[in-house]
């Protein structure tokens, strides 16, 4: 059972010694993956290549890179970087992103995010397979009139899709290697998510997607405490019809009703849900809303559960 956690070192004095310093503690722990976010911060593909430079066996990934206000040149270049300086061990999410950080952050209108998804996918597979792209599209052109290749990236990157939606579950099956369901519970997985990747992947001649589920959890005994804290820090997602709809469709009307809190047997016991519902991954996110210790104690959980 593959398991890693989502980093969080936003706290630290600096940001990617302390990053460095959880995912040593992550592959200590037996953990087989750690996965960086992107918002307006730290650049997630540097920070992944740094942490998995420094700590060798451990793999890395971004989880995920809004398409809108990137370009698959540029994100090519970085992914490609990332994968030479891990010797292969880095793992690329993309993400359709939202209309109010889009519009709001880059100032550029949020519309048709499918079509810009499957146009960033098409060109940027081009250039992490062959290092050369000669793409275009209604929404992006991308083409290499000198070579994209980076010496030690020859074996591609993953790409994978943060998507739940039937329409990008359709373009990620097509397209992508696999996907990055978020607040997405195994209800929803197996009675939606799964069957509709699998099957556009199926039509497409393409493998059986990853399926790697990342689910807000910690290990503790202060369950009641910790679900109030992770309700009000998981409420920011309600507002969006993508994640709303996905909660529903796993049984909840919260975000929170998809978290995972609990002590180990309980937990062990939704990580083996996920597992059923087809996830061939599960990554931890929020690890730390319980504080040290029992971030700690819930890495061990993890560690033990990736054997």
């Amino acid at each position: 059972m593959t398991t890693g956690v989502a980093l969080n070192a936003i706290d630290a004095d600096n940001q990617v010694d302390g990053s460095v310093q959880l995912a040593r503690e992550a592959a200590a722990a037996g953990l087989r993956s750690v996965w960086f976010g992107q918002t307006f911060g730290a650049d997630s593909p540097q920070l992944a290549a740094l942490v998995g430079r420094e700590v060798p066996g451990l793999h890395v990934g971004t989880s995920a890179i809004p398409v809108f206000g990137r370009h698959p040149l540029l994100i090519s270049s970085q992914a490609q970087t990332a994968q030479a300086a891990t010797h292969g061990r880095y793992h690329l999410g993309l993400a359709l992103g939202t209309k109010l950080l889009t519009e709001t952050g880059f100032g550029m209108p949020y519309e048709r995010p499918i079509a810009r998804l499957r146009e960033f996918l098409t060109a940027l597979r081009q250039l992490t397979e062959t290092g050369t792209a000669d793409f275009h599209g209604e929404l992006l052109t991308a083409t290499t009139p000198i070579p994209g290749r980076v010496p030690g990236a020859e074996g591609g990157v993953p790409l994978l899709v943060a998507a739940m939606g039937p329409q990008a579950l359709r373009v990620s099956g097509e397209l992508a290697d696999g996907i990055l369901p978020y607040l997405a519970g195994p209800r929803a997985l197996s009675e939606n998510i799964v069957p509709a990747v699998t099957a556009a992947a199926e039509a497409a001649g393409r493998p059986a997607p990853r399926i790697v589920a990342l689910v807000h959890g910690v290990v503790t005994d202060d369950v009641d405490s910790v679900r109030e804290k992770a309700a009000e820090q998981l409420a920011f997602y309600e507002q969006f019809p993508s994640y709303a709809r996905v909660i529903g469709l796993s049984g909840g009307r919260r975000a929170v009703d998809v978290a995972v809190i609990g002590d180990e047997r309980a937990v062990t016991a939704e990580v083996r849900r996920y597992r059923d519902a087809g996830a061939t991954e599960v990554v931890f996110s929020g690890t730390e809303i319980a504080g040290e210790a029992d971030r700690r104690r819930t890495w061990a959980l993890l560690g033990e559960l990736a054997g």
